[in-house]
């Protein structure tokens, strides 16, 4: 990149890191986006309900190829003293999404004046926090016959640049879910005469660490379930709770398993409300697909990078966080790759990290070589 290129999306990556939007509210995000887009670039931008995608129009010898950002920030405050932080109390990128979406218009100035020989989409997408913004998108894939897609996630841990990758799964599926049950209070003096739920969620957070060791034998799966949330009464002394829930994260380098485990937890506690004649409920949040990089894809963007002499570290293990770019994959052939912050970064969501501007280039120029190649 030019330097004049480079000094533009740094300062739009820190306009956006300013106004950050949580998931499903990206319309501040979007504006500034579609300002620097129209500014800077004659691209032609289409807006969708709630996201949009730009496209550089090309020859037509090759079939189409997409690249994705990721718009929204998390539900945390700015902890750090830099002279761009969140004008957003109790909102901020704590997961470089606003380095994904400067990135992105990077390759969009580099594309402005270039004669490409494929239609190529740069796609703007809402709440992959929730697991819910590809879900919105991934009909663009076959309404433009779009045959490859791309994306990049930052990463700590790995050296500063490097590319980082994993062939085949290369992070799991995952859902929440919360379990309530339902009994009746009663003064604490008197527990015989109520419905206290706490024995059965007792015995549902038991079972539900052996049913995951279970699964994981006899499956040969990774299986994880983390309790995030107990809740039962509010801790008054004179009172004998009738309600109470629990909230766990599952997830699995396969969606069935995953969803074997949900309905085995489901079964259980539906068997502990009607022994203790309580009525139990559940909800489902941020669904997540398995998301399964194609080797043909990689192969590619490890020879771009070659190209361009920067280093390829292959991960032994997926990388444990769900990730909404699996419902693309699920459309056309592509892959998700990572991009190291440095080895000693500051973990993503966590109140220490900010993005890594030093590896903005790095994206930008690895999006082009693979939209040239």
């Amino acid at each position: 990149m030019t330097e004049e290129y480079l000094e533009k999306i740094r300062e739009l990556r820190q306009l956006l890191h300013q106004h950050p939007d949580l998931s499903g509210q990206e319309g501040e995000t979007i504006e500034l986006l579609c300002s620097f887009l129209k500014k800077y670039t004659s691209l032609e931008i289409h807006r969708r309900d709630g996201w949009f995608y730009v496209v550089k129009k090309g020859t037509g010898v090759h079939q189409p190829m997409a690249f994705r950002a990721d718009m929204d920030a998390l539900p945390m405050d700015e902890c750090l003293d830099l002279a761009y932080g969140s004008l957003k109390k109790g909102i901020s990128h704590k997961c470089g999404h606003d380095g994904h979406m400067a990135a992105l218009c990077g390759l969009a100035l580099e594309l402005d004046q270039k004669l490409v020989d494929r239609d190529l989409y740069l796609i703007f997408q809402p709440a992959e926090e929730t697991g819910q913004g590809a879900l919105q998108c991934k009909d663009l894939i076959k309404e433009k016959g779009i045959r490859l897609i791309y994306a990049f996630h930052n990463l700590g841990g790995f050296p500063e640049k490097a590319i980082v990758y994993h062939r085949g799964l290369t992070q799991p599926a995952s859902e929440g879910l919360r379990i309530h049950f339902s009994g009746s209070p009663s003064h604490a003096s008197a527990p015989e005469k109520g419905i206290n739920p706490a024995a059965a969620l007792a015995r549902l957070v038991l079972y539900a660490g052996d049913l995951t060791d279970q699964l994981a034998r006899s499956e040969s799966a990774m299986v994880l379930c983390t309790i995030v949330g107990l809740k039962c009464g509010e801790g008054d002394f004179g009172i004998s709770p009738g309600d109470g829930s629990v909230s766990l994260t599952l997830r699995s380098d396969r969606e069935a398993v995953m969803k074997e485990l949900e309905q085995k937890l489901l079964d259980q506690a539906s068997a502990l409300a009607e022994s203790g004649h309580m009525t139990m409920t559940h909800e489902i949040f941020d669904y997540f697909p398995e998301t399964r990089n194609h080797d043909q894809a990689l192969d590619r963007l490890l020879r771009v990078g070659g190209s361009m002499n920067l280093p390829a570290h292959e991960m032994e293990d997926l990388w444990r966080a769900s990730e909404d770019f699996g419902y693309y994959l699920k459309e056309c052939p592509g892959a998700i790759f990572y991009i190291g912050n440095g080895e000693n970064w500051p973990p993503l969501h966590t109140a220490a990290y900010d993005f890594n501007d030093r590896i903005l280039e790095t994206a930008v120029d690895l999006f082009l070589g693979l939209a040239l190649d």
